[in-house]
């Protein structure tokens, strides 16, 4: 593996909480006891959202079925960027470890502008990635097969065989596959970015043999 494209909501970033859901959900003015339809209403333009079609008030225009005025549309920007900016350590912390062997790391998100901006400047995003590339600032979100020929193309990297690609969308590395990326369907096991990442030198294996000769 030369390169590594990694996702990062569901992988690097934690999914919001039921807690934050609520709490945007009543800073919406949302009817209480209608979380559902608050979050059909909330998903429904996203994906035009996160491909830089739609400006932030356009978008919760289009959520709220009414323009926002200026500063609610402030707190509730703030709010949804807030609820995609919590990080797994646990992934990073692989991630570090990775970062130390010198692997190149590019990040692939569908992001919309203003998470986008607030992603770029944590020093994890700084530190870790050699480069970010976001729906918005793509005009185009994964699944898109030219999301992922940016993306490598990015790495320097012309064979996509020695690049892998980390989502923990099924239909996101399906995509990746089809251009002949390796994958990793991602699930919420650490172990298994571990076993991708941090293989195990022959130097660090001992035999069995050998294990019996230095045992007391």
């Amino acid at each position: 593996m030369d390169a590594l494209i990694i996702d990062y909501n569901g992988v690097a970033g934690l999914q919001p909480t039921p807690a934050m859901w609520i709490r945007l959900a009543d800073l919406a003015e949302w009817p209480q006891g209608q979380l559902d339809s608050f979050q059909d209403a909330f998903w429904a333009p996203r994906q035009a959202y996160d491909a830089g079609e739609l400006s932030d008030l356009a978008y919760w225009a289009k959520v709220l079925g009414h323009h926002p005025g200026p500063r609610w549309l402030r707190t509730l920007r703030t709010a949804d960027t807030a609820m995609w900016t919590r990080t797994d350590d646990r992934v990073l912390d692989i991630l570090h470890r990775a970062h130390q062997t010198g692997l190149p790391m590019l990040l692939l998100s569908n992001a919309p502008h203003f998470l986008s901006d607030v992603l770029d400047a944590t020093d994890w995003r700084r530190t870790l990635m050699t480069d970010a590339l976001y729906s918005a600032r793509l005009g185009l979100c994964k699944p898109h097969p030219a999301a992922y020929e940016h993306a490598l193309a990015a790495t320097g990297i012309a064979d996509p065989g020695r690049v892998l690609f980390i989502d923990d969308r099924e239909d996101n590395c399906q995509a990746a596959a089809a251009l002949g990326l390796r994958t990793l369907h991602y699930t919420g096991q650490p172990a298994d970015l571990e076993e991708q990442l941090l293989p195990v030198s022959p130097a660090a294996v001992r035999s069995p043999a050998a294990s019996r000769r230095t045992s007391p």
